[in-house]
């Protein structure tokens, strides 16, 4: 099984930014601990900050891949294009935020996303990225 994680803007400050909301330990000190949890998986790992790349990565996994967690961060409320994008791919997709969007400004409440996912995960911490692969086990 193959993977791929894809993080939006700002998720390349996790554990400097806001660690209050979004922890203090940074991607790339989790995901080692993600492919650990699951040594038959394979799991690579993309992030951007810019909306097209985002399109790009996915246009270009998106066929070959057997899911795709993504974290679109602000995009996720904003982006027509990234939901296009995720109907045209053959891989499913999860969508995960890190915090509960819905205890937060009103304006994440909103996901322009979320109608062409599979499913959607928040709250969690990192881990929503866990439970999100395991959604794919199951």
């Amino acid at each position: 099984m193959k993977i791929q994680i894809i993080n939006g803007p700002n998720l390349n400050l996790l554990g400097r930014r806001e660690p209050g909301i979004y922890g203090s330990s940074s991607f790339e000190e989790y995901l080692p601990k993600l492919r650990s949890k699951y040594p038959d998986i394979e799991i690579d790992y993309y992030q951007s900050n810019i909306e097209g790349e985002l399109i790009d990565k996915m246009q270009e996994v998106g066929f070959c891949c057997d899911g795709i967690v993504l974290n679109a961060g602000a995009y996720t409320h904003t982006s027509i294009a990234l939901c296009d994008c995720i109907r045209s791919l053959k891989a499913p997709v999860i969508e995960v935020h890190i915090s509960n969007v819905h205890q937060r400004e009103e304006f994440r409440h909103h996901s322009m996303i979320s109608q062409a996912c599979k499913g959607v995960i928040c709250g969690f911490g990192l881990d929503s990225y866990r439970l999100a692969v395991e959604a794919f086990l199951s």
